[in-house]
């Protein structure tokens, strides 16, 4: 997300930038050998993952929904950051130092922070996607303008914090002001909008699953396990990147260690990793024509669709307060819907089930 602390502790040598709190601190050639190991993994396979989803999107048209273009801008604004990122902090290590100057490194951090923003807010738009959609029911039209207005805003609110530069060790007002914004606005505030959607969604589908034992306890568990899944990986990845950021610009010299700045940068880009096998892999539209692009199913592939079928289940909950307990009422509403190949089926109003 900020400039990486890698090349601030890393990759110090006559070439790179040498106003840094940790000076001296460099990792062993040993510690370059591990860390090209994990940036190659996370470049190579950050590209693939995405550029698969890239490949599903423009070969299956029945992918390209409206709220699946906001997993398209996470994907794209990931394979980006694999290709312009992380591959010149490869090549650093690779040779155990940094390789473009000042000029590079101003301009890898711009790179990850614009990128690494992009699919921060998109995961925060998507997670308030999934909560209004699972439990407000509404009828929602297919029109793209709601989803372009998020990417496009996506990339305009990440251009707005990333067209400064990160001085992590001015000591000056102007400068701790910045970087505590940034903290706060593009990491912090995420997170509680995060926590908030996916806790709602999680309490709404527990009343549904109170309410039909049998019918909506695998859905419980699934969701259960996606909530817990997004939440966890999203955490893992930013929050110790964040906290060693705020350490290195607000703690004493030298609190940062080489291996206490790589870790922490390798966990975030591995997001890169992880998004897609999440967001992609993890929703069965996706996967089942995942399987059909390599012939792993028994799906047929005709005209770039699928033959696939599923449900959808929406949710509605509406709770009444009767004396001292809580009645839930659940409307649940199911749509056939084309995963992959039949034409849209017109939205009709569901019958509604009271328990």
């Amino acid at each position: 997300m900020f400039c990486s602390v890698i090349v601030h502790v890393s990759f110090i040598d006559e070439r790179g930038p040498r106003n840094f709190s940790a000076g001296a601190a460099k990792l062993s050639p040993t510690g370059f050998i591990v860390l090209s190991v994990f940036l190659g993994f996370i470049m190579t396979f950050g590209f693939l993952n995405n550029f698969i989803v890239l490949i599903l999107f423009c070969k299956f048209k029945k992918l390209r929904t409206p709220v699946n273009m906001l997993l398209l801008n996470i994907s794209v604004s990931d394979m980006m950051v694999c290709l312009f990122g992380t591959t010149l902090s490869f090549a650093s290590s690779i040779k155990g130092r940094w390789l473009l100057g000042r000029s590079g490194c101003n301009w890898y951090g711009f790179i990850n922070s614009c990128f690494g923003i992009v699919s921060l807010i998109s995961l925060v738009i998507l997670s308030y996607d999934r909560y209004s959609t699972l439990t407000v029911y509404n009828k929602r039209g297919h029109s793209y303008m709601r989803p372009l207005v998020a990417v496009g805003g996506s990339w305009l609110y990440s251009l707005f914090w990333t067209v400064c530069s990160v001085s992590w060790t001015m000591k000056s007002t102007q400068s701790h002001a910045y970087i505590i914004c940034l903290f706060i606005f593009c990491l912090g505030l995420p997170i509680l909008v995060m926590i908030y959607c996916y806790g709602r969604l999680l309490f709404a589908v527990k009343q549904v699953g109170r309410c039909r034992k049998t019918a909506a306890r695998k859905r419980e568990y699934h969701i259960l396990f996606m909530v817990l899944t997004t939440a966890g990986c999203y955490l893992l990845c930013w929050m110790p990147y964040g906290v060693v950021a705020m350490m290195a610009t607000f703690g004493p010299p030298n609190i940062i260690s080489p291996v206490a700045s790589v870790v922490p940068s390798l966990l975030a880009k591995s997001s890169t990793v992880i998004n897609p096998l999440i967001y992609i892999l993890m929703n069965k539209q996706f996967y089942r024509c995942f399987l059909a692009l390599f012939h792993c199913s028994h799906w047929s592939v005709e005209n770039g669709n699928t033959s696939v079928h599923s449900k959808t289940t929406v949710i509605q909950l509406n709770r009444r307060v009767y004396s001292n307990t809580v009645a839930c009422t659940a409307q649940l509403s199911t749509e056939t819907l084309n995963q992959c190949s039949t034409p849209h089926m017109k939205h009709t109003n569901p019958p509604v089930a009271t328990t």
